[in-house]
């Protein structure tokens, strides 16, 4: 039986990579985003490619009742989602109290408000159903804090623990959420947050690899599914719960500095 995919944040980067695997597989698509050209585009290449069908809503997810208006329109359209991907996101690189409150509350809005407001609107379906698989894209920046990226590192801190506690709630269901953690990704991301001119974004893993990783570790129900981390990256990883935090906040900062 075809298996429907929402991803949201589809339109380039990880989610469109997502959607090309979910269709390859021949899954039915609804792919969310601001850019109704991108996603027309993409519709277009899916059916012709792969004979299924994808649904195109075009919203900017960092308004306030856009999660809302998403979940009624799939509603209304008589769809039933089996795999929710909460993939879209954005950060932005300067200090704190240097950047304007309107970015940084349309991060939190996005980040954090739509991604639980969604998950929150389909559950209870998934749950009735006892049948549903739940992808949140995090990050690898939620394991730390971020100087020069507070508040988007601090969005994703909110994604994991979110993710990682819906899990055990549904632990006795067949409902699973997987925490999806990329390391830096060749994505619009980079050039969006102005992350792009860091050295942290030096040896970026590809956004097929991520999604591939991602997609595989929700189908198996995996709780966190760590990717795109070079062997140093994975080192530094595996040494932040031993490093003393002072330490760490230098370190993080210094590798944000825009080159």
């Amino acid at each position: 039986m075809r298996k429907t995919a929402l991803i949201t944040g589809a339109s380039s980067g990880i989610g469109q990579e997502l959607a090309y695997i979910h269709a390859q597989k021949g899954g039915d698509l609804v792919i969310v985003a601001r850019s109704e050209d991108k996603l027309q585009h993409l519709k277009e290449k899916l059916e012709q490619q792969h004979s299924i069908s994808v649904k195109v809503i075009v919203k900017d997810l960092a308004q306030a009742n856009a999660a809302q208006e998403v979940y009624d329109e799939v509603v209304n359209s008589g769809i039933l989602v089996d795999y929710l991907v909460n993939n879209a996101g954005f950060g932005q690189v300067g200090k704190f109290y240097e950047l304007p409150w309107d970015r940084q509350g349309a991060m939190i809005q996005l980040n954090i408000v739509a991604l639980t407001q969604l998950t929150h609107l389909f559950l209870p379906n998934f749950t009735q159903r006892n049948s549903g698989k739940i992808l949140n894209v995090s990050s690898t920046a939620s394991l730390l804090p971020g100087p020069l990226q507070a508040v988007y590192f601090a969005t994703k801190a909110y994604v994991t623990s979110l993710s990682n506690a819906l899990a055990e709630e549904l632990s006795n269901t067949n409902v699973t959420v997987t925490n999806l953690m990329p390391g830096a990704t060749e994505t619009d991301f980079g050039s969006t947050s102005g992350m792009d001119k860091t050295a942290l974004f030096a040896n970026a893993a590809s956004a097929k690899t991520v999604a591939q990783e991602g997609y595989q570790g929700m189908l198996d129900g995996k709780l966190d599914v760590m990717s795109g981390l070079n062997t140093s990256q994975k080192i530094m990883m595996s040494l932040v719960p031993l490093t003393p935090k002072k330490i760490l906040l230098k370190q993080v900062h210094q590798m944000q500095e825009v080159q």
